[in-house]
């Protein structure tokens, strides 16, 4: 906790945004830190509330309560190494987690949740500054060779454990450089990428040896690893984006794209892994046109960011599902999620976004998209007669989440089996050793296993992975679980 009348003294204060006609000129992060004298003073909000609810609202159980003391005493080292001790990349999860801690908060009950991400960022910010975050080397070496296939948040935690216990590890990656879809995937407005590279270098200086242009299963087969190694994690993520219209009128128009074929374009040109001029006609742009995004969470919120700062003449996204209430029945939600209305920074740069809206169709011109038909549905999702409509639409990106895995790689290439985990699909491994059934040496973590889910969980996965793996190579284990 931090101070015993803290909660009572001191408001909730965030991170402030940059201003939105500043912000929307350049593609680096906006976010602006509280300061050391701020952060302290929220910190001082952790309140003695008997159970901390946050710790069970984290999927990596960071130990909340205690690094927040900490900077309420200003012993910020120790802190880090709290924070660390059960988050390999906090100062990841402190810009992109959504932060169920503070849903779990007990303050939260009065809608002042404690900052708790803007302290976790800080405090990992802090360590980098100050030289605290260096590489953790092993005591010894222990000679097993261990293959990861995906350098996501999953691939890469499972990679540090196991490089911290004298293991070689190896991580095999499709892309030009590590990361997954922290780097592919999410906006540099979001989460620059510098914050990947200074990671992957202290993994680098631990042991870790990437693998960057290799795509395992298709320019070198999974057994070949499973042979070569001890074990063999498999991490590659949920790639499969869900299409609801492939039946729909208009499909086939040009200028209708997933996400993922939208936002990698333009992270390749913020890095330099492109160049920044468009000249290729297989580049989607947003710029002079009128944007649709179909589907209401952080992808699409991405797609709004992404589309604005391109320059799109509009952008408007839409949502199947009913407007969600602004604020939540605590009686009924807290200390787990809640649904309530949330505003993305995105949606706030200038995005109309509409609510419960079925897309029935598109149309276009010299076989481009130049409309969107659609209908309002009720709380059933049934279409309400008298309700159809249309819209200007030039792109259209498709944000309506992943299905599972590729299975054209390493599934096929393994022959494994996917299984149904709720409207995903994941290999078949469970989540008490991550084992897949009837590989000897092969494991499974991330959304790879459990289907589309937060960095934070990919990160848990990643290491409780690394830890059955460790007890699987040497039949016991140091490593937390």
């Amino acid at each position: 906790m931090g101070k015993v009348t803290g909660f009572l003294e001191f408001e909730r204060m965030e991170r402030k945004y940059a201003p939105v006609a500043e912000r929307l000129k350049h593609w680096g992060e906006f976010v602006e830190p509280l300061g050391e004298s701020a952060t302290k003073t929220q910190a001082a909000r952790c309140m003695d509330c008997g159970v901390p609810y946050c710790h069970t609202g984290c999927p990596v159980n960071n130990q909340i309560p205690d690094w927040n003391d900490l900077v309420f005493h200003g012993d910020w080292k120790q802190a880090a190494l709290n924070l660390h001790s059960t988050n390999n990349f906090p100062e990841i999860t402190g810009r992109i987690c959504p932060a169920p801690c503070e849903a779990a908060c007990t303050l939260n009950i009065d809608d002042s949740p404690v900052a708790i991400k803007t302290i976790e960022c800080a405090i990992a910010d802090r360590a980098f500054e100050e030289g605290w975050t260096t590489p953790d080397l092993p005591a010894r070496r222990t000679g097993k060779r261990i293959a990861i296939v995906g350098s996501g948040p999953a691939g890469m935690a499972a990679a540090q454990q196991l490089a911290r216990v004298g293991h070689e590890v190896h991580v095999y990656e499709k892309h030009a450089k590590p990361g997954g879809l922290l780097r592919y995937g999410i906006p540099d407005f979001k989460m620059e990428k510098d914050v990947i590279d200074r990671r992957v270098r202290q993994l680098e200086s631990e042991g870790v040896t990437f693998h960057c242009n290799v795509h395992v299963g298709k320019t070198v087969t999974t057994q070949e690893l499973a042979d070569t190694h001890d074990a063999l994690l498999l991490a590659g993520g949920s790639e499969r984006p869900f299409d609801f219209f492939v039946s729909t009128p208009g499909r086939e128009l040009a200028g209708l794209h997933f996400a993922m074929d939208f936002l990698p374009q333009q992270n390749r040109r913020v890095s330099g892994e492109i160049p920044p001029a468009i000249t290729d006609p297989s580049d989607i742009l947003a710029k002079d046109k009128h944007v649709i995004v179909i589907g209401g969470g952080d992808t699409g919120s991405d797609c709004i960011g992404t589309s604005l700062r391109q320059g799109a003449k509009s952008v408007t996204q839409l949502e199947i599902m009913p407007k969600p209430p602004v604020r939540e029945d605590k009686a009924l939600s807290w200390p787990n999620w809640p649904l309530k209305l949330r505003i993305s920074t995105s949606q706030a740069e200038g995005a109309a976004v509409e609510y419960s809206v079925s897309t029935t169709g598109f149309s276009g011109e010299n076989g481009k998209v130049t409309k969107l038909h659609y209908v309002q549905v009720d709380a059933r999702m049934q279409p309400i007669p008298g309700t159809e409509a249309e819209l200007p639409a030039d792109l259209v990106l498709f944000a309506m989440g992943f299905s599972g895995p590729l299975e054209d790689d390493v599934v096929s290439d393994l022959s494994l089996p996917i299984v149904p985990r709720g409207r995903f699909k994941g290999i078949d491994a469970n989540e008490r050793d991550y084992r897949v059934p009837g590989q000897p040496k092969v494991f499974a973590a991330g959304d790879i296993r459990r289907g589309q889910s937060l960095v934070v969980w990919a990160i848990r996965e990643g290491r409780q992975a690394a830890q059955s793996i460790d007890t699987f190579l040497m039949g016991t284990s140091t490593l937390p679980r």
